[in-house]
């Protein structure tokens, strides 16, 4: 059996107890089709299995790559893009899966766009507080009808309070959420449809209103969402390497082509981290460390760090049990 300390570094380990732990977790507060997991956090079928598993069968995604990737692995039974897109031809080929696919509109060039590439159903997305994708509520009863008037059928909404998930407060996080999820449930109310879809880590126990939550990081977990005190443990690590030792600080191979920085920066295990550049994290290590010593560091943001890389390594204390691909990466 491989051993972690056989690995060429950079390289992502995933704890096996520790997301055992996660996934079972979830899948208690959440069970079956109250979770929609969200794969764009790990980007990987093998993970997604495991998911499925444990009883969740509907998935979302951020990309159509992702969606073809998870039909291809046998898990279509029911996939939702959580995303606009105008891109015909990828849109064309999410409508020739053998799967069930829903896409999120927001637009009149969006809903054109599902219903030219031959898709059939679809969610209005609502901003219901971030700056990003997603209708204004009192619009979205306007946008599903031109939805319906152009052959697509509206399943519900969806709504992602993601200016609230990573609050540091718990009665932050229950009081903006509330916020939220009034204009969704009001939007929800006037386009009709069995869904109500949002959320994610941060709100999964405390979003109420939402018939399903799109719950993503839960699985691997990072620091950010590890300062919030969710019963998720940190289960994804990334294993580097010592290359340089000097009087005050070491040096190892990862660095920001390895890690997620958006939300901070990574945690050295035994070192306090000084900063990262491109191929490099410089600390200052709590004890004496040579060259050629590994060590664990804890990226800040699970989902764009494993997105740098091509495999992440299941393991056990030090053996390697597993070798799981990150397929689903890219667009």
């Amino acid at each position: 059996m491989t051993s972690i300390h056989d690995l060429s570094t950079p390289a992502l380990l995933v704890d096996s107890r520790a997301l055992e732990h996660n996934l079972s977790t979830l899948a208690t507060a959440l069970p079956g089709v109250r979770a929609r997991p969200h794969v764009k956090a790990h980007k990987c079928t093998a993970l997604a299995k495991r998911q499925h598993a444990h009883g969740h069968s509907t998935f979302c995604a951020a990309t159509p790559l992702e969606l073809c990737g998870m039909a291809e692995a046998g898990l279509g039974e029911d996939l939702l893009l959580a995303n606009e897109s105008v891109d015909p031809q990828r849109l064309s080929q999410l409508a020739k899966l053998d799967a069930r696919i829903t896409v999120a509109v927001d637009s009149q060039a969006t809903i054109d766009t599902a219903a030219a590439a031959g898709l059939r159903e679809t969610l209005i997305d609502v901003n219901v507080g971030l700056p990003r994708c997603g209708c204004p509520p009192d619009r979205a009863a306007e946008i599903a009808q031109r939805a319906r008037d152009a052959g697509l059928t509206v399943r519900g909404v969806m709504g992602y309070e993601g200016h609230v998930v990573g609050q540091a407060e718990r009665a932050t996080r229950e009081e903006q959420c509330e916020v939220s999820m009034k204009l969704l449930a009001e939007a929800h109310a006037a386009v009709g449809g069995e869904v109500m879809s949002a959320g994610g880590t941060g709100t999964y126990d405390i979003n109420r209103w939402a018939n399903e939550l799109q719950v993503g990081s839960y699985a691997l977990m990072d620091t950010a969402y590890g300062e919030l005190g969710l019963p998720f443990e940190q289960a994804l690590s990334l294993w580097c390497t010592v290359v340089s030792v000097s009087e005050k600080f070491a040096v190892l191979d990862g660095g920001l082509k390895s890690l997620g920085m958006d939300h901070g920066n990574p945690t050295v295990v035994g070192g306090k981290l000084w900063f990262c550049s491109d191929e490099h994290i410089t600390f200052a290590p709590e004890a004496p460390v040579r060259v050629g010593e590994r060590m664990r560091v804890i990226p800040a943001h699970v989902d764009p760090t494993i997105a740098y890389h091509a495999h992440m390594h299941v393991t056990e204390d030090e053996q390697v049990l597993e070798r799981w691909a990150v397929d689903l990466r890219g667009w």
